[in-house]
């Protein structure tokens, strides 16, 4: 699922980040979603803060950068 992004000024990034485990709900999912969200952004990487959660998660892809 794509999902919005939220850009420089919005409250969210502002926030302090939560450290999560793989005990937090529905991860893989979230993951998932984050990656969809940066492809579909043309990103090479995403922060949750970025779609609206304070918690410590980033994905990365360099892959376009070899």
């Amino acid at each position: 699922m794509i999902r919005p992004v939220y850009i420089y000024g919005s409250p969210v990034l502002r926030k302090v980040t939560q450290d999560i485990d793989s005990t937090y709900p529905d991860i893989k999912q979230f993951i998932d979603d984050m990656f969809e969200t940066m492809y579909h952004s043309d990103g090479v990487g995403l922060a949750a803060p970025q779609i609206g959660l304070s918690i410590r998660l980033i994905v990365i892809d360099a892959s376009p950068m070899e």
